[in-house]
């Protein structure tokens, strides 16, 4: 049988992974490497002084949380240096796609002797809805567990490049793959896309997220910030973020919402939302990275279905 490691999503599965009682022990990827810079060398001191540097400025994580919650995690990790067999638990939004090609690259390059598998929660039988793992019952869980998909070389050879292109300072470049489906990676594709939506629109200068969040202001007609919210989270399509993330894209909107209670956005927000004006010369940042490139050098352009590079 070989000795067993799972690698989980978050804190939440890990304690619904510990209810199965499967063999092996858990660790938990505590990391959100779809914000903020990336560097492609996944566990160097370089790779965490970053990280720190960006969760820090933009969600106040202390060195004593950060250390805590995600270096002590990341150095049990480096630990497990016994298991052969290595299962990974994700699932089909860009959130766990992009910490998955994070962990492989690491694998890639520190456990080279280690069958890695993966079982990645998404589409179940025939139906359109996308499931996360702690959606699932035990039984759909342990199916997926039974019928995981074992990595080939050539798997965690591309899951590696597609990460190196991730961290790469120019997006056009994984605009321009298209063999994803030679790979055993289903939702790859689909969240790649969803990342290149991010960058800012040419019609408006606000990403897919930031329309998303004025159309459901304007559609849903929310009463309250927190309302917004819960709608925000329960209509995000493939992203997969949490709330501490969407309160931050609210907080870069807020001029041009005139009211959050109930929730009214001011006319320059109407006018923006429906590219009569361009709000891209006001959101503009330096310094904010979408991976290994800056946001802002970007630009969408949705007629197209192109990146162009400023």
């Amino acid at each position: 049988m070989g000795s067993l490691l799972h690698i989980t999503n978050g804190d939440c599965f890990t304690q619904r992974l510990n209810t199965l009682k499967l063999k092996g022990d858990v660790i938990t990827w505590r990391e959100m490497l779809c914000e903020g810079k990336t560097l492609n060398n996944v566990g160097s001191e370089s790779f965490w002084k970053t990280r720190f540097e960006f969760l820090n400025k933009h969600y106040r994580v202390s060195k004593s949380s950060f250390i805590e919650k995600t270096l002590k995690e990341y150095r049990s990790l480096c630990n497990h240096k016994q298991q052969n067999k290595i299962v990974l638990w994700f699932e089909y939004d860009l959130f766990c796609q992009v910490n998955m090609l994070a962990i492989i690259s690491w694998l890639k390059n520190n456990r080279k002797y280690a069958e890695i598998s993966l079982v990645c929660s998404g589409k179940v039988n025939e139906t359109d809805k996308l499931f996360g793992l702690n959606e699932l019952s035990d039984e759909q869980l342990l199916k997926l567990y039974e019928t995981r998909k074992v990595l080939t070389q050539d798997d965690i050879e591309y899951a590696d490049y597609v990460w190196q292109l991730y961290c790469s300072d120019n997006p056009i470049r994984l605009e321009n793959l298209s063999d994803f489906k030679n790979y055993q990676f289903d939702y790859l594709q689909d969240a790649v896309n969803v990342h290149l939506h991010r960058f800012p629109s040419i019609k408006n200068g606000l990403n897919d997220m930031e329309n998303n969040i004025l159309q459901l202001s304007l559609d849903k007609k929310p009463k309250s910030r927190v309302e917004l919210l819960k709608t925000i989270l329960g209509n995000q399509g493939l992203l997969g973020f949490g709330d501490t993330q969407y309160e931050r894209a609210i907080t870069r909107l807020k001029p041009l919402f005139a009211s959050f209670n109930p929730v009214k956005l001011t006319l320059k927000g109407k006018n923006i939302f429906d590219a009569k004006t361009n709000y891209y010369s006001h959101i503009q940042q330096e310094g904010i990275y979408l991976g290994g490139a800056l946001k802002y050098n970007f630009l969408f352009n949705n007629k197209t279905d192109r990146i162009l590079k400023l």
